[in-house]
């Protein structure tokens, strides 16, 4: 008998922490918990800027703190950008089983779990200095204006670029106290990787959004998309290795260069035919382009 209640209160445990749990893993839906590609195209740049500005190590409080404020952020804009599209996502595929789109989080809901992710990153920026501080706010105010950027600018993907990039000037504030003209330098290069990536990104879903009005890279480019796109990974690359003299270093920084151009040669031969596999796929393993040049950066300061 005693058994049979225990048994009986464990089954009623478990049905109370259900829908509990539940909403815990639509929350992780909503921030794209399991897809990291997207904060780890966040997280390399701004890294890698940490080290340029530093000359080398920055230390593990800043590396902690721009690592847990990009997961932070780019949560926080997932569910800005939910709530955004979600008129636009429910003719799309791909995007049409969203919890905001489907109705499995509301939008008030939605914008209070943004926030709270949103303030918990803006914490971590108040162990920095003031010049990270205030760069912080500009860079809020570019993830905001972003979702809507779709509606009225031909080439949305720019203003992500910036969105995506100013970590970099953030980094320099952080280290150094102020941004310097090098970091504007290695933003605009990281806004044409941005464009690559995610113009690879909007050929996914290009006939969707013809049909709904989206306005995106793809789009506005249309036949020339892939050598467009070939021509925004060549800029990005010149201008680092540029900035950061690559050719001035060992063997090892070219090696990962390198490796950087032949990801980028594997890219034209994954989106060259313009299938939405080959494209998404391309899209992916932009997070390991990120990586090798990061690398390619630790290794230079060495």
């Amino acid at each position: 008998m005693l058994a049979a209640r225990g048994q009986g209160g464990k089954e009623a445990a478990r049905t109370d922490n259900a829908p509990m749990n539940d909403k815990l893993m639509l929350y992780l839906d909503l921030i794209r918990w399991n897809r990291p590609a997207g904060w780890l195209l966040l997280l390399w740049p701004s890294l890698a800027a940490l080290w340029v500005a530093a000359g080398g190590f920055p230390g593990w409080h800043l590396i902690a703190v721009f690592t847990l404020g990009t997961i932070l952020m780019r949560s926080a804009g997932c569910c800005v950008n939910d709530v955004a599209d979600r008129d636009f996502d429910k003719h799309v595929k791909r995007t049409a089983n969203r919890p905001v789109t489907s109705g499995r989080i509301g939008t008030k809901e939605a914008l209070g779990v943004g926030a709270v992710l949103a303030l918990c990153a803006f914490g971590l920026v108040l162990t920095t200095n003031p010049a990270t501080i205030v760069a912080s706010f500009a860079a809020l105010a570019v993830t905001l204006v972003y979702p809507y950027a779709k509606r009225y600018v031909a080439m949305p993907q720019a203003v992500l670029g910036v969105a995506f990039s100013f970590g970099i000037p953030m980094a320099f504030a952080a280290v150094q106290g102020e941004v310097p003209l090098l970091a504007w330098g290695l933003l605009l290069g990281n806004l044409f990787w941005v464009l690559a990536y995610d113009t690879e990104y909007a050929m996914v879903d290009r006939e969707d959004d013809l049909k709904i009005g989206m306005k995106t890279s793809a789009i506005t480019l249309g036949d020339r998309d892939v050598p467009a796109i070939m021509g925004f990974y060549a800029t990005y690359l010149l201008i680092w290795a540029g900035l950061l003299n690559a050719l001035q270093q060992g063997l090892w920084v070219w090696l990962a260069w390198a490796v950087s151009i032949a990801q980028v040669i594997w890219h034209y031969f994954l989106i060259r035919q313009r299938s939405r596999e080959g494209c998404f796929q391309a899209f992916r393993l932009n997070h390991c382009l990120g990586f090798s040049v990061f690398v390619g950066v630790v290794l230079s300061d060495l």
